[in-house]
């Protein structure tokens, strides 16, 4: 029997060979950018937009970030391993970008624990690691439960020794937007600075 951190490896491998078979499947012959992670530009399976509150109460969608490389990042501040690792990874992609090329870059780190995650604590982890940084709270069940069906990320409590030491077994990847509002790429968690910097540069041109 898988471990839920094997389980959540085993599921992010699988989408990512599926999108990337149709990808492949749907190209037709055309000259397509070489990324490092599954391009899934023009892939219907996902959302096109979110509509979540920031740690100040403000609701934000894909066009208050117009302009930008937009990752979204599904996660929890409780998270052991893979969640700081893929935000420290984003923040040294960021610098290795350069000031100019970062300022075109908007990291959005979605919780999929609200009920830990306060607006408080949230405002306090995501700049900790970039002060652009923002992180996103789902407001209640109904808006968690919609955000993470339209990008099709799984998530569930796994319980603890204690009713507030639970983890979260969650997809591990992050979606990226390009500067005009279009979802480009599905990104695996944990893979290093040097594949965010390579696709970033891509997508700003």
């Amino acid at each position: 029997m898988l471990t839920p951190r094997l389980a959540r490896v085993a599921r992010v491998a699988l989408m990512a060979c599926a999108l990337g078979g149709a990808v492949l499947a749907s190209g037709c012959g055309k000259p397509a950018p070489s990324f490092q992670n599954v391009d899934i530009t023009g892939n219907t399976q996902f959302g096109t937009d979110f509509a979540l509150p920031d740690s100040s109460g403000k609701t934000r969608t894909l066009a208050d970030y117009k302009g930008k490389v937009v990752v979204l990042f599904f996660g929890y501040t409780h998270c052991p391993d893979v969640c700081p690792t893929t935000m420290a990874e984003l923040s040294q992609a960021l610098q290795e970008l350069g000031p100019t090329d970062a300022s075109r870059v908007q990291v959005l780190f979605v919780t999929v624990d609200p009920e830990r995650d306060t607006a408080a604590l949230l405002a306090q982890y995501a700049p900790a690691f970039n002060p652009s940084f923002v992180g996103l709270r789902p407001a209640d069940q109904a808006q968690l439960t919609k955000v993470t069906k339209d990008f099709r990320v799984y998530y569930a409590k796994v319980p603890g020794k204690t009713p507030d030491s639970y983890t979260m077994d969650h997809t591990a990847a992050s979606f990226v937007f390009d500067p005009d509002g279009k979802l480009r790429l599905f990104a695996r968690d944990g893979q290093g600075a040097a594949p965010w910097v390579h696709d970033i540069k891509l997508l700003l041109g």
